[in-house]
């Protein structure tokens, strides 16, 4: 393939003239988007990604928390569906960068990890911030090449080629560890023509023939998509989705699915699941999954594992289809028929009741302002913002007790909701929310949607970070919700709460803390809004186009 940077290049040292070029050939195969952190070992490629901007072929956002830029980077590739390129410099800024990797590694999220180093001679001397970083990441990484310093730009768009193939194929992160000799940098100069490259189609994979079967459902966990919906409609079975899963919608949806999955006239009965994503938010799936009554098929992801608790899986495949038609016999449509509505009629059961007009209007406006005055709970908090979200807006949710309270009541509604369930870490959910922000609103060209991350105070706390914007960074319209019950109460559903003495549990588990986040959000130049009550949640929910950070107090 050509190399876009042949031809004459004013540039001030190889490692600038190198920089230029690998950035070059990245925008060429489809890099859009740029984040990095600041470094004195990585300013060539800092400087050169600066220069692409200034040209427009590229989005740069910078941060100076490697922690945060990777999260960010991560939301960005969750919402382009493009592999995204970060920029280190050496040291533990590259260490920093593990938690969003191993989080890419196990959703199949594609990233370029650009990562700066001290040549050879510099490295097991002692020398200041050099450690190994070849190998760093372990297998979380699909491709890894550690490259001499340059002395001009050969190579570099070889490299680049490589490293977008690697992240792409198996979506997940790479890295290209790159070593550099003083001069560091040098005036950029005139930049070379980038060619457009496409990357090789992936080789065409069989599909499997998932053929209708009696007492069948379809399960759909985080990041199934809408296939799991489209398969479950064409079997005529129960559609089980999580709320992250992209399949929560559709006429087969089975709502407050956890209470059937236990019952044994329900759960009891299945003889056969198919199974889309990495469902994460119950215990009775994988319970279902392991009865040896019970033939699983997987459809596997682009994630380093498939999911198959017990490994049992009859079959694990990359796609399925179904060409004939729809159950449609008695016992197949008695079959869908009893789990939507038996779904249906547990979640209205429990529904809050709808405060009903009275017979006069000071009887009416009574119950209206106990309805604006009615106490926030969990159930209020997810089903509210789950309301006002529609289709053009973004919604992430956390790793934290709210994400568990949406799954288990929320109806059916095709929106776009997220949630970093690779391994289901607490950190870097507001990062990669503000990069789901943004490539959404730029996808849109500046259109009316909002993206509202909802969180637990704990959650909120491990990325303050996050809500730090430097100079001339673009701030998005995002809410932050933080469903604040002041500490961890998802572990109050650990079976050891009930019997660990008080204090200890709740200093060691449950770990309140005292943050003023009205002079957080403050700090960090943030809108901030409480809502102590439902009217007040209303109220703050309405769509704002500067970053706001909603506080919702909660009963423990």
């Amino acid at each position: 393939m050509s190399n876009p940077a042949s031809g004459s290049v004013a540039v001030g040292s190889p490692a600038t003239e190198f920089a230029v070029a690998l950035l070059a050939q990245l925008i060429g195969q489809g890099v859009h988007d740029i984040v990095l952190c600041p470094g004195a070992r990585s300013q060539a490629l800092a400087l050169a990604a600066a220069a692409w901007e200034q040209q427009g072929r590229v989005r740069l956002r910078v941060r100076i928390d490697e922690r945060v830029a990777g999260f960010l980077a991560l939301g960005i590739a969750v919402e382009t569906g493009r592999p995204v390129a970060v920029i280190t410099t050496s040291g533990t800024a590259v260490a920093n960068l593990h938690p969003a990797v191993l989080e890419a590694h196990h959703s199949g999220i594609p990233l370029i990890l650009l990562t700066a180093d001290r040549p050879v001679e510099l490295r097991g001397i002692g020398s200041n911030q050099t450690t190994d970083q070849v190998g760093l990441f372990g297998s979380a990484v699909r491709w890894v090449r550690d490259v001499a310093p340059p002395v001009d730009s050969a190579g570099a768009a070889s490299l680049a080629e490589e490293a977008y193939a690697a992240a792409v194929g198996l979506p997940g992160p790479v890295q290209l560890n790159v070593s550099f000799r003083e001069p560091l940098s040098g005036p950029v100069g005139a930049l070379p023509p980038i060619i457009d490259s496409a990357v090789a189609p992936a080789l065409s994979l069989p599909v499997r023939q998932i053929a209708s079967s009696p007492r069948t459902v379809v399960i759909a966990g985080h990041g199934a998509g809408p296939e799991a919906e489209a398969l479950a409609r064409a079997l005529g079975v129960p559609l089980i989705a999580e709320v992250s899963s992209g399949s929560r919608f559709g006429p087969n949806l089975v709502g407050a699915y956890r209470q059937l999955l236990d019952d044994v006239e329900f759960g009891g009965r299945i003889e056969r699941a198919v199974v889309f994503g990495h469902p994460t938010l119950t215990r009775q799936v994988p319970a279902l999954l392991t009865r040896p009554d019970v033939v699983v098929h997987v459809v596997r992801g682009p994630t380093a594992d498939a999911y198959n608790p017990g490994h049992r899986a009859a079959s694990i495949d990359v796609a399925v289809t179904h060409d004939g038609p729809a159950d449609d016999s008695p016992e197949g449509r008695t079959w869908l028929g009893s789990w939507v509505h038996s779904g249906r009629s547990i979640l209205n059961g429990d529904a809050v009741a709808p405060a009903v007009q009275g017979e006069s209007p000071g009887d009416f406006a009574r119950e209206q302002l106990a309805v604006f005055r009615e106490p926030v709970t969990r159930r209020l908090l997810v089903e509210t913002v789950w309301g006002v979200t529609w289709p053009h807006d973004r919604l992430v949710l956390g790793a934290s007790r709210l994400i568990r309270e949406a799954d288990a009541c929320v109806p059916g509604k095709r929106i776009a909701v997220h949630a970093n369930r690779g391994l289901a870490g607490i950190d870097g959910t507001i990062a990669t929310a503000i990069g789901i922000a943004l490539s959404s609103q730029d996808t849109d060209g500046g259109g009316s949607g909002i993206t509202r991350v909802l969180v637990g105070d704990l959650t909120a706390l491990y990325d303050v970070g996050a809500l730090l914007f430097g100079g001339g960074e673009v701030r998005p319209r995002i809410q932050v919700i933080v469903g604040n019950d002041g500490g961890g109460t998802i572990f109050d559903g650990l079976e050891v709460a009930a019997t660990a003495p008080a204090d200890s549990f709740d200093r060691v588990q449950y770990t309140p803390q005292s943050v003023d986040l009205r002079a957080l959000a403050a700090a960090y130049g943030w809108d901030y809004r409480v809502a102590r009550n439902r009217g007040e949640l209303d109220e703050a929910l309405a769509a704002s186009d500067t970053p706001t950070l909603v506080e919702v107090p909660l009963p423990r």
